[in-house]
């Protein structure tokens, strides 16, 4: 079985007919291009649910099981765009910055004392979640 999808034409607009009768309703389905190799297509080909279901379903267990993982990293990541913008030249920057991404909130707070109180606060609730202990994992 050859499974291929085809890219989604994204700068254009929506067709205007609707489509009304039988068939699956519109539900935001967005198709796009799966590049996979040959092995994976094959194992995807027998499953009895089908290719776009199981790739759905494998999703959906990847984002749950990595919630926390995906958490800390927008949290770092929100974090260090504010921190490099707002506070790229203040004292104690880049330490602050390497106790983010290590996840050491004391070390954090102790590099971010000299700045203003309110890039201070804004910094560290942005990076809270990265700062908070993680389960082991």
């Amino acid at each position: 079985m050859d499974f291929r999808c085809v890219p989604l034409q994204t700068g254009g607009a929506e067709p205007e007919t609707a489509r009304g009768g039988p068939g699956r309703p519109k539900l935001g389905v967005v198709a796009r291009e799966v590049t996979l190799l040959p092995r994976h297509w094959q194992w995807l080909s027998s499953q009895p649910e089908g290719a776009s279901v199981v790739l759905r379903k494998l999703v959906e267990e990847a984002r749950r099981a990595n919630a926390g993982k995906d958490g800390v990293r927008r949290s770092q990541e929100a974090a260090n765009r504010f921190m490099s913008v707002m506070a790229g030249d203040a004292p104690g920057f880049e330490e602050a910055a390497r106790a983010l991404f290590a996840g050491d909130a004391e070390r954090f707070d102790q590099r971010v004392q000299g700045w203003p109180a309110d890039l201070r606060d804004h910094a560290g609730t942005l990076a809270r979640v990265a700062l908070e202990d993680q389960p082991a994992g």
